[in-house]
């Protein structure tokens, strides 16, 4: 038996799930196990509402809507800003240790040899992200920063392109990771060992660890920690070359659910477990 999905929490108009990276959201395939939104669909047996998105080699929690209402809502409250996502990330480099943060307009890279990258413009979209470097750590003569970052907007690819444009690219990224080659290479499956050693793990190491809104007079608040892979890359450990783990599988069900953790008043405290709760 093989799991559709992680479920944080579920109730009669939510569904909150940990995405798995390397699963990508939209179906880009014929099979029904091709895509996240398809693996939803499989278990509501509907069509669920997907409030956001995540790109296919970030992995972390997402929510769905099961209802019309509850789908206006959350879009509502994303569109009013009043959505707080944050992430983690493991970059090259000695990053400054604290707080700070980039705005800088996004846009197409109109030079680029792929078609999906943007870049750092003047006459790009504004974009506005926070970080916070909390250690660095020296394995085989190279710095690394462990990194968790907010998003004050929501631009495609904006925490790559943004960490990248401060010189401190995430680690595995293929796009902005020093050499758009290797994703060139990638896409038609021929990445070759030396790519692979330099990119040192099989997705890029950025992770959507939580997210939390107001719901019901009260915030919601879910976490989905690291994957094990991503876990042991920032800890300094080596990170074995996997494939992709996500072919179509002969047969599939669901996780239980594990509820969220609640916290009362907004805006001020550290996220803690509320009542039947379960972080992860």
């Amino acid at each position: 038996m093989v799991t559709l999905f992680e479920i944080l929490y579920e109730d009669a108009d939510l569904l909150v799930l940990r995405k798995p990276a390397g699963l990508v959201c939209h179906p880009t395939k014929g099979d029904e196990f091709s895509s996240l939104v398809s693996r939803v669909r499989i278990h509501l047996g509907f069509e669920p509402h997907m409030i956001h998105r995540l790109d296919r080699e970030t992995g972390g929690v997402m929510v769905f809507a099961k209802t019309d209402e509850a789908g206006a809502e959350l879009r509502a409250l994303w569109a009013a800003g009043l959505v707080t996502k944050e992430y983690v990330a493991l970059v090259r480099g000695r990053m400054p240790l604290g707080e700070g943060a980039i705005d800088a307009p996004l846009g197409r890279e109109v030079s680029s040899s792929v078609a999906i990258k943007d870049c750092v413009r003047p006459d790009g979209a504004a974009a506005r992200t926070r970080w916070r470097c909390e250690r660095h750590f020296e394995r085989q003569k190279e710095v690394y920063s462990w990194v968790r970052v907010w998003l004050d907007t929501g631009r495609k690819h904006q925490i790559r392109i943004h960490l990248s444009h401060l010189g401190y690219p995430i680690l595995g990224d293929k796009i902005y990771g020093g050499d758009e080659r290797i994703y060139l290479d990638f896409v038609v499956g021929n990445l070759s060992e030396a790519q692979q050693k330099f990119l040192q793990v099989p997705f890029h190491a950025l992770h959507a660890e939580r997210l939390w809104f107001p719901w019901n007079g009260s915030e919601l608040g879910f976490v989905a920690p690291p994957e094990p892979w991503l876990s042991d890359a920032g800890a300094g450990k080596d990170v074995p070359w996997f494939d992709d783990p996500y072919a179509p599988p002969a047969e599939s069900r669901t996780s239980r659910p594990s509820g969220p953790f609640v916290r009362p008043s907004a805006g001020s405290g550290p996220l803690v477990p509320g009542f039947n709760s379960q972080e992860g």
